[in-house]
């Protein structure tokens, strides 16, 4: 086993108790010898004004992961964009901001997929990112988030400030978000499934046609990579973390069906979105780096299960 890195003194991972944070964090602890700083919103408001130049200052780090968002599934996206967009804008804007004034030698930041035009052509290619405008439900949210890009590009230009915006695919796994007014759709099938499974419920209504193709990866896959970004990677182009395979929703369900055990039926509610019909993306750029999302779609969602019956009965998920 590789002795840890020593290549920075204290790391501060913002949105440490959120979902990739889980991930995330135990990655960088298995890599790093350093001083681990992690905060949550009940620590830094990052929406208060001062208070994310509070918190670097504070807390003094070499190193900023900064993870904290507002993220949530396409009805609830529909049904709020300016909160998606005021929130992710805010934070992201003025984190980063802080970082650089305060010293900080390495930023890394996360965005979504959904960033992309509406309109991009499966495989998604990182060099696609400008070439249109976003699928409209989650607008607000992925221009936000989009806007980092830009930050990073122009900090690095002017300032030399070294940044990384990474996009991982549709994550999914352990300590996801199950609320079903909020949640992607594979912790919402997989509660709706279970749920139906446990009340002997005749049927199950998914969302959509069924048709749209997607590409899911697991958070693990994904947590696994960031060290190596940290130590090796000092660009401002963004890289895909995904598994670069596709799976209808309609396939996805099936899987669910299998994975949970359930014999009902599945209904497909057609009056609610399907969202992008066709988003694959393109691993080459994360590949040709040497890294790849490995974990096969039925093992990351028989994972992703049993955490959530235990942590149903534990009362610690998010419902």
């Amino acid at each position: 086993m590789s002795e840890k890195s020593t290549a920075f003194k204290r790391i501060l991972v913002t949105g440490a108790t959120g979902f990739l944070g889980h991930h995330i964090i135990p990655a960088l602890r298995g890599r790093f010898e350093a001083e681990f700083v992690t905060v949550g919103s009940q620590d830094y408001d990052l929406l208060e004004p001062g208070a994310p130049e509070r918190m670097i200052r504070d807390i003094q780090p070499d190193c900023v992961v900064h993870l904290a968002a507002k993220s949530g599934g396409i009805i609830d996206n529909k049904n709020r964009p300016a909160d998606y967009f005021y929130t992710n804008l805010v934070m992201n804007t003025h984190t980063f901001h802080a970082s650089f004034t305060h010293g900080v030698r390495k930023f890394l930041s996360l965005m979504g997929g959904c960033a992309y035009p509406h309109d991009a052509v499966s495989p998604i290619s990182e060099d696609q990112m400008w070439n249109g405008y976003p699928q409209q439900e989650s607008a607000g949210y992925s221009i936000a988030k989009k806007m980092m890009l830009v930050q990073s590009a122009t900090y690095r230009a002017q300032h030399g400030f070294n940044s990384v915006i990474l996009i991982p695919g549709n994550v999914y796994g352990e300590y996801d978000n199950f609320n079903l007014g909020q949640a992607h759709v594979i912790p919402a099938l997989l509660r709706k499934y279970q749920e139906a499974r446990d009340a002997n419920a005749p049927e199950v209504m998914a969302f959509g046609t069924g048709k749209p193709t997607r590409d899911f990866v697991y958070a693990g896959d994904v947590a696994a990579t960031i060290p190596w970004f940290l130590e090796q990677y000092d660009r401002s182009e963004p890289v895909n973390i995904s598994s670069g395979t596709r799976i209808s929703i309609r396939e996805l369900a099936e899987t669910m069906k299998k994975v949970t055990d359930y014999p009902g039926a599945i209904v497909w509610d057609t009056s609610k979105p399907d969202g992008q019909m066709d988003k694959i993306f393109s691993v080459e750029r994360l590949h040709a780096l040497g890294l790849s999302c490995d974990t096969p779609l039925e093992e990351g969602l028989r994972r992703t299960l049993a955490w959530f019956v235990n942590a149903r009965k534990e009362g610690s998920v998010r419902l």
